[in-house]
């Protein structure tokens, strides 16, 4: 059974590894969280928001032509269609309700590949809070498009100079900056990461994900549960998501693709659980890539999205247990798997979408499995990358 306990604790994964200073932060929101959103006004108006303004549900396609390549019945949860162009909008809907309830009057978040900053940017414009995202220098250069839409929505973009400019270094200073202003301020975290209790409180709001693939499902084929359901893994919220309802269906198998970079053993790789050992990573106990003496390695991928150097601690639990089997997908295969993808269903996903799609080249099925993939982003804000990777 997959459940966490009461000190936030998949298996040996999880808890909150904090300082005092940022005690009061966490106790507020751990107290909270749960009977807030178990009331009847939270969720009125969080769905009410899914709905009319994230647009979902969103459609469970059948991918014909993907099918015929490869064999099998697949399936493409299009979380592309939301509003803002990815699933990162469904935990941000929830989390700026939260935090109008906390009392909260400014809004900040980390960002990677800008989905998360635009979906943050989005709900503050909404509600009308202020908001500041806080981004990796690097990931500002090759994510420019959805800065662009950042500032136009009203957010404050501040980039992270640190470490490598990604989204590690963008956490760090997200973090630090929340400790500096605990008492008016909510951090939204954009992934099943951080300390108890962000990544169960992410990944239930993500779950409406598998919540609607299994009415979906039922509809199309006459079953709840796909043989393999298959998603992209960084921090891991749009794969939490996806696997939520099928957590405890062990006849449902768990695929996760993680960004190989360069190869596994190139030194440019974010392939957790390949590189990863147990530690400490902002703010719980996860696998991460570190050194022998506990230092952060920098990781790498084409996909700003999936540029992590660990993964969120109920991805961990699962790898630990052997619930979800994990591959690692190199940048060159992504990027193909992309065009790939461009040219057979007519549909341009995120980089980080595409290590999903390669993933089918990478596990084994028989004909008749239905397999659903979730298609977490799309690809506008990475036009850049694949015309300069593919010379058109």
């Amino acid at each position: 059974m997959i459940k966490i306990d009461e000190k936030g604790f998949y298996g040996k994964f999880g808890g909150a590894y904090i300082p005092e200073m940022l005690h009061p932060n966490i106790e507020e929101l751990r107290e909270n969280y749960e009977p807030i959103m178990a009331t009847p006004e939270f969720q009125k108006e969080f769905r009410g928001l899914l709905k009319d303004f994230v647009g979902r549900p969103t459609p469970l396609y059948f991918a014909t032509r993907l099918s015929e390549k490869y064999g099998a019945k697949i399936y493409l949860k299009r979380e592309d269609l939301c509003h803002t162009g990815a699933h990162k909008v469904n935990n941000t809907v929830g989390q700026i309700i939260m935090a109008k309830k906390l009392g909260k009057k400014r809004i900040i978040a980390e960002t990677g590949a800008g989905q998360h900053g635009v979906a943050t940017a989005t709900v503050c414009a909404l509600m009308g809070m202020e908001c500041t995202i806080y981004m990796g220098a690097v990931d500002i250069q090759r994510q420019r498009p959805n800065v662009e839409r950042m500032k136009i929505l009203g957010a404050k973009v501040v980039p992270a100079t640190s470490g490598s400019q990604t989204l590690k270094d963008a956490t760090n200073e997200a973090m630090r900056q929340w400790i500096n202003n605990p008492v008016d301020t909510h951090y939204i975290i954009g992934s099943v990461v951080g300390p108890h209790p962000y990544p169960e409180m992410v990944a239930r709001f993500q779950s409406v994900i598998s919540e609607e693939i299994k009415w979906q499902l039922k509809e199309k084929e006459g079953t709840e549960n796909p043989d393999i359901v298959i998603a992209c893994v960084g921090g891991g919220s749009n794969a939490a998501g996806t696997f939520f309802h099928y957590y405890n269906v062990p006849e449902v198998r768990l695929v996760a693709a993680e960004a190989a970079g360069l190869g596994i053993t190139s030194g440019k790789s974010a392939a957790t659980t390949a590189l990863g050992t147990s530690g400490i990573l902002h703010g719980s106990k996860t696998l991460l890539m570190q050194t022998e003496d506990g230092q952060v390695v920098e990781p790498h991928s084409i996909s700003a999205g999936l540029d992590y150097p660990g993964i969120g601690p109920v991805h961990a639990h699962l790898f630990d247990i052997g619930r979800a089997e994990f591959v690692a997908v190199e940048d060159e295969d992504a990027m193909k798997a992309g065009i790939g993808l461009s040219r057979t269903e007519g549909i341009i996903p995120a980089i980080e979408s595409a290590h999903a799609i390669h993933a089918l080249n990478m596990i084994e099925f028989s004909k008749d499995d239905i397999i659903v993939i979730n298609l977490s982003g799309r690809g506008d804000k990475d036009l850049d990358t694949y015309i300069k990777w593919g010379g058109y």
